[in-house]
C-alpha cells in the first residue's frame, strides 16, 4: 500500500538562498561557478522550479551561511537563524580588515 507524503515546500529557503546570495554581493554566474553547476540551475533553484540535489543544497547553505533549523524546525527558537549567521560573518569581515 502506498503512503501519501507530504512534500516540503523550498520556497522559504530559495528566498533564503536568494538572499544570501545578493548579500554577499555574489551573481549567480559567480556563484553557479564557485559550485560548478550552470547558471541556468542556480536560476532554476531560485524561481522554486527545481529542487536542489542534497550536494548543492549542502555546497549552498555552507557557502552561503543559511541556517537549515529554521526551514526544518520552524517552531523551535534558534541562535544560529540565517540572519544571525550573516551578521556575525559581516562582524568577522570587519574585524578582519584593515581601517
Amino acid at each position: 500500500m502506498k503512503q501519501d507524503k507530504v512534500k516540503y515546500n523550498f520556497k522559504a529557503f530559495v528566498q533564503a538562498i536568494k538572499e544570501a546570495r545578493k548579500a554577499k554581493g555574489i551573481s549567480r554566474n559567480q556563484l553557479a561557478d564557485r559550485l560548478n553547476i550552470t547558471p541556468r540551475y542556480i536560476a532554476s533553484i531560485e524561481n522554486s522550479r527545481q529542487h536542489p540535489s542534497l550536494q548543492i543544497f549542502y555546497e549552498l547553505v555552507t557557502f552561503l551561511d543559511v541556517s537549515v533549523d529554521q526551514f526544518f524546525f520552524p517552531n523551535e527558537e534558534t541562535d544560529n537563524s540565517t540572519g544571525r549567521r550573516q551578521f556575525d560573518s559581516l562582524l568577522a569581515d570587519m574585524n578582519t580588515k584593515p581601517l
